[in-house]
């Protein structure tokens, strides 16, 4: 039977604390958070390998550096209150959980937030709930948030969710540029958004965040 707690010390510990990611406290979220009860049984192999793990079509748990470092990035405190976006199985809601007061999770999935809803309180999380809703809306009905976190890569970043940050909130996620992806920082000052790019990475586009084609003569 595989060591899972050993495999997730040497993710912590050759995917996280070498990669800029020196705060204790994400290091012990995610030595805390059973990663293998999140993904399908048939890939729980592949758990804590350095990629990202699909859970159904399309849709996957970030490679845990990746994770780790966005949430570097959002700076999360311990009274913040967190929107989740593309929370899948629910791995992420649990990690943030841990670091945050409040988590909502986003799915537009029924049965991923049915899985997510059932295995958050199974891991000892009580302060996350998983609400099913359209990605790209966001879930006004708890915002404004202090950090808002997509689980993928995005084309482009709506409007509609960054309305949804307090002020001095905080929004990360991994931006698609042609090849490249980047992390973005979206910071809400005085009613007015700022961004910043950090860390070149790599994620699974979200379908819910490509750009719109337009129609072209």
């Amino acid at each position: 039977m595989p060591d899972y707690t050993a495999q997730r010390v040497n993710m912590v510990e050759s995917q996280v604390r070498t990669s800029d990611v020196p705060d204790p406290r994400i290091q012990n979220a995610m030595l805390e958070v059973p990663r293998e009860r999140f993904v399908p049984a048939a890939k729980r192999d592949s758990a804590y390998a350095e990629a990202a793990v699909e859970v159904v079509h399309g849709r996957h748990l970030l490679e845990p550096r990746t994770l780790a470092k966005l949430i570097r990035l959002a700076e999360v405190g311990e009274g913040d209150t967190v929107l989740d976006v593309g929370c899948t199985s629910g791995y992420s809601c649990a990690v943030l959980a841990r670091l945050a007061k409040k988590v909502y999770g986003l799915e537009s999935d029924a049965e991923l937030v049915r899985v997510a809803s059932e295995m958050l309180p199974a891991v000892g999380v009580t302060n996350a709930e998983v609400v099913q809703g359209g990605l790209r809306e966001g879930h006004r009905a708890a915002a404004p948030y202090d950090v808002i976190v997509i689980e993928g890569a995005v084309e482009e970043v709506p409007d509609g969710l960054l309305a949804q940050l307090a002020e001095g909130g905080r929004l990360v996620a991994m931006v698609q540029k042609g090849p490249q992806i980047r992390a973005y920082r979206y910071v809400r000052h005085d009613g007015h958004i700022g961004s910043r790019g950090d860390f070149d990475g790599a994620a699974p586009l979200l379908a819910a965040f490509r750009k719109p084609v337009g129609f072209v003569l």
